[in-house]
C-alpha cells in the first residue's frame, strides 16, 4: 500500500460531499478515527480539519489511517503556525504512506487570531505572505505538488492565487452566490470546495440560535463580514446576526433542504461541498446526524 512521493497521480478533486470538522481535529483521537471510518462507508468522499496551530498533520495521520478511499484534508492550516519546510516533508511522508489521499489546504487565517496566539504584529500582508508559503513548499527538497494543495479563499485576489498557484480554493462560510462568483474568478479548471453550515432541525428557535451563536464570532472578522456586506446584507444584519443572515449562511431543517443546498452550491459550480454539522456542542461528534445525512445522501457522497 502506498505510491512514491514522486510520482503525481494527477490532482486530489474529492467530489461530491464531504464533511468539516472541528471535533475529527480536537476530539478524542480513537473516537474520531472510529468516526472517520464510519463516515467513509456513509458515502463521504472527504473530510476537512480545522488548524489553530499544533499537531494538525498528526489529526491528518490519525484519519488516514483509519480510512481507505476518502480524501482526508486541512480545511486549512495556519500558513503563520507552521514551517513550511516541516509541512513539505511530512506531506511527503503521509502521501507515500497512504495512497496519496492528503489534501494540503493552507489559510492566512485572521489576524485577531493570529496575532494573539503569536504576537502581537505578526500578521501583516498576508497575500505575500501566502506567496511566500507556496514558494517555499516548492522549494523543498520534497515539494508538495501545486495541484495537491488548495487555499482558503473568498476575495478576487486569493482566488486568483488559488488558481495560479494551487489546485483550487476552499472558501469557508459563504452563499451560493459566492460559489458562482468564485467559479468565475477561478475559470473552469480548478477545483472548488466551499464549506457549508448545516443543522438538522425544523425547530427554527432552536436553528437560529445555535447558528447565530457560532456565527457571531466569525463576523467579528472582517474578512466575513465584509463579504456578507458585498453579498446585499446590512451592516444591521451582520451586526445583530439577523434572522435573515443566519437563514442564508446556515442551512436548516432536514435531510432534503441539505440536498437542496448542496445542490445549489453544484450547481454555481462547486466541485465538492463539504457540511459542517452543528448542534450546539462543537466538541460533539454528531454522529445521529451525520448518519442522517449519509442515508440522504446515497450515491449523491461520491457522485453530485
Amino acid at each position: 500500500m502506498g505510491s512514491s512521493p514522486s510520482i503525481l497521480h494527477g490532482p486530489l478533486r474529492p467530489t461530491g460531499v464531504g464533511v468539516w470538522s472541528v471535533p475529527l481535529r480536537y476530539g478524542d483521537p480513537g473516537r474520531a478515527a472510529e468516526a472517520a471510518a464510519e463516515l467513509e462507508e456513509l458515502g463521504f468522499t472527504a473530510l476537512w480539519l480545522p488548524d489553530t496551530g499544533g499537531s494538525v498533520l498528526e489529526a491528518v495521520e490519525n484519519l488516514l489511517k483509519a480510512t481507505e478511499r476518502t480524501t482526508i484534508a486541512t480545511g486549512v492550516l495556519n500558513l503563520w503556525m507552521h514551517d513550511p519546510a516541516q509541512v513539505a516533508a511530512t506531506y511527503a511522508e503521509l502521501r507515500e504512506a497512504h495512497d496519496d489521499r492528503f489534501l494540503l489546504g493552507i489559510g492566512v487565517s485572521q489576524a485577531a487570531v493570529v496575532d494573539a496566539s503569536l504576537e502581537p504584529g505578526r500578521y501583516q500582508k498576508p497575500l505575500a505572505a501566502m506567496r511566500a508559503y507556496l514558494d517555499d513548499l516548492d522549494a523543498a527538497p520534497a515539494p508538495v505538488p501545486s495541484d495537491h494543495r488548495v487555499l482558503a479563499a473568498i476575495g478576487p485576489k486569493m482566488l486568483t492565487l488559488s488558481a495560479e498557484r494551487a489546485g483550487g480554493a476552499h472558501p469557508y462560510l459563504i452563499l451560493p452566490d459566492n460559489t458562482r462568483e468564485a467559479r468565475e474568478i477561478l475559470g473552469a479548471g480548478p477545483l472548488l470546495a466551499p464549506e457549508q453550515t448545516v443543522v438538522l432541525t425544523d425547530d427554527a428557535d432552536e436553528a437560529r440560535t445555535i447558528g447565530r451563536e457560532f456565527l457571531s464570532g466569525y463576523l467579528s472578522f472582517a474578512t466575513y463580514a465584509n463579504k456578507m456586506l458585498q453579498s446585499g446584507f446590512s451592516s444591521d444584519d451582520v451586526e445583530t446576526v439577523s434572522d435573515r443572515l443566519v437563514d442564508a449562511l446556515v442551512v436548516w431543517g432536514d435531510e432534503d433542504a441539505t440536498l437542496r443546498r448542496v445542490d445549489e452550491h453544484l450547481d454555481a459550480g462547486a466541485d465538492h461541498v463539504a457540511l459542517q454539522v452543528l448542534t450546539g456542542d462543537m466538541m460533539e461528534l454528531p454522529m445521529r446526524q451525520w448518519r442522517r445525512l449519509g442515508a440522504a445522501l446515497g450515491d449523491r457522497g461520491a457522485t453530485a
